[in-house]
């Protein structure tokens, strides 16, 4: 029997405001925050998820531990994070159960930045930035695999490692 077993189907709105400033250049982009990262007030918020741990060796960063530490990585680093939904239906945090899902607008914080390059984390945020916003804001995303720690059978922390150090190539502190 897996965590899942016995969530039922909730609709939830996103709350967590988007991390950006107005000389953000790259944007990366979720799905829907987690249950946890809901109760934390954060991204990425699950202990397993390997979200922070990847980024700060990416952008050869010490580990953030707060979440103002994160965010402060994030804006030096000229990057923004949000989820490409504002609300959905959802058993838990997967991603693969949604249903009704309703776009942030993400072309308002586009035209409050300098966002040139747009990233999403795992395929399912992917796929609904391509259906719901490419054609509103005109940037081509590249997909990142997920950090969950569901996605850990398919990307062990080096191969994730690789994926992402691809941000290198585009940040500028």
């Amino acid at each position: 029997m897996n965590g899942s077993d016995n969530l039922e189907r909730e609709l939830i709105k996103h709350t967590l405001a988007p991390v950006y400033n107005e000389i953000s250049e790259i944007l990366i982009l979720g799905t829907m925050p987690s249950p946890k990262s809901r109760e934390n007030g954060f991204y990425y918020g699950h202990p397993q998820n390997r979200f922070w741990r990847v980024l700060s060796e990416v952008l050869s960063e010490p580990l953030p531990k707060s979440n103002e530490e994160k965010k402060t990585m994030l804006l030096k680093h000229h990057i923004a994070l949000w989820d490409v939904l504002k609300s959905c239906t959802i058993e838990g945090a997967d991603d693969s159960s949604i249903k009704d899902p309703k776009p942030n607008d993400i072309a308002s914080l586009i035209n409050k930045t300098h966002i040139k390059y747009i990233f999403t984390t795992g395929t399912k945020a992917y796929s609904l930035y391509n259906r719901y916003i490419k054609s509103k804001v005109g940037i081509e995303a590249v997909p990142l695999p997920s950090t969950s720690p569901a996605n850990r059978r398919y990307y062990t922390d080096e191969k994730i490692l690789k994926e992402y150090s691809i941000l290198f190539d585009y940040t500028n502190p």
